[in-house]
């Protein structure tokens, strides 16, 4: 009866793509703890606090029955000032507000445009929407309007949603903002724009890079509060129609148990960091210029202009090899391969955070590249 199964992983084991759980172990250069904020005494202090007034571990239910909380409102308040925006909308993960985002909102007969690259997440809310999807080239801001004249020109007559990263997570390259919006604004259309990668990393106090665009009526954000503010979560802003719209018809957030308002309290806390603590910020933005730098000399990878640096490597097995002997010798780099990542372009992913510094990059940066030389291609 499971044979199928078996057979299925080890299909996988056989061509290098088999995943399997490891423990934390080395220098971190796999997390998206980018502000070293998920053991920061002043998260810890303000989870104490929020036990201490009375605020509970669990939630109970869905927000729509007794799982809303006064500490879930509070969060969304302070997001929404925080982020300029007319209000946000606390979901359990990140996976679940993409889901909710282009699944819900998009109506029928209207189009949605990504990019090649988006968030699996992503895909799999398109998967639930009413409207049609469609891809454009990566990055490419001419081949988001031209899948859009396409449309129009087909009899398209409802709104175009253009659905990108505005940093991306494999990548590292950061998304045309402003000519997204210029294309969205000339068609009638609406902006999406996942900040999981670029939220409390770019931007004034680490706004993100979509701050450009907020508080507009056509523009959707999401922030990931599971990276950089290494907490829980994920957090919409958009126009208060628009949450209305998902609190009425988000199925991912009206039939799922609300997320603990002590994790609620922890945002908090992590958003007023990121306006009280820019050297945090400061201090990545110069340990990437360092590894940029350091990666291009040694290994002439070219620099991606952010904290996610990409060694790309090609070939399954070589990649899995690479990162195997680089954890070996004390540093957490992972592997990639796909379908996360298109056929032919497995990577190391090196993630840079704060919990290793400027030396650590460097004895990493000769780990690997004596590891390449002996690692067949």
């Amino acid at each position: 009866m499971l044979d199928r199964h078996r057979e299925n992983l080890q299909a996988l084991a056989d061509s290098h793509r088999l995943r399997r759980l490891a423990p934390r172990a080395g220098i971190d250069f796999a997390s998206n703890d980018y502000l070293a904020l998920s053991g920061a005494p002043v998260l810890v202090e303000a989870v104490h606090a929020a036990l201490d007034r009375g605020v509970p571990v669990g939630s109970g239910g869905s927000r729509l029955l007794r799982g809303n909380h006064p500490e879930h409102e509070a969060l969304e308040a302070e997001a929404a000032a925080f982020f300029g925006c007319e209000r946000a909308l606390y979901f359990s993960s990140g996976y679940a507000a993409n889901n909710a985002i282009l699944g819900t909102l998009p109506q029928s007969g209207d189009l949605i445009v990504h990019d090649e690259l988006i968030h699996a997440s992503s895909h799999e809310g398109m998967r639930l929407s009413r409207a049609d999807a469609t891809a454009a080239r990566h990055n490419d801001a001419q081949a988001f309007e031209d899948a859009i004249l396409r449309w129009r020109n087909a009899g398209g007559a409802g709104a175009p949603w253009i659905a990108v990263e505005s940093l991306y997570s494999m990548d590292g390259d950061k998304a045309p903002l402003a000519e997204l919006m210029g294309i969205a604004d000339r068609h009638g259309g609406f902006l999406v724009i996942d900040e999981a990668h670029a939220t409390g990393v770019f931007g004034p106090d680490g706004r993100g890079l979509g701050h450009i665009c907020a508080g507009r009526d056509n523009v959707v954000l999401l922030y990931t509060c599971g990276k950089a503010l290494a907490c829980e979560g994920a957090l919409v802003a958009a126009p208060k129609v628009l949450i209305d719209f998902l609190v009425n018809r988000g199925r991912q957030f009206i039939f799922s148990t609300a997320p603990s308002p002590l994790m609620a309290a922890a945002v908090r806390a992590a958003l007023r960091v990121l306006a009280d603590e820019p050297e945090r910020r400061e201090r990545l933005s110069a340990l990437s210029a360092h590894a940029a730098r350091r990666f291009g000399e040694r290994l002439g990878t070219p620099p991606s202009g952010s904290q996610i640096l990409p060694v790309i490597l090609g070939d399954d097995a070589r990649t899995m090899a690479a990162a195997t002997e680089l954890q070996a010798r004390g540093f957490d780099v992972r592997g990639i391969r796909p379908p996360t990542v298109p056929e032919g372009t497995s990577r190391l992913r090196v993630s840079l955070t704060l919990h290793a510094d400027s030396r650590a990059v460097d004895d990493l940066v000769e780990a690997l590249a004596d590891i390449l030389a002996h690692v067949p291609a």
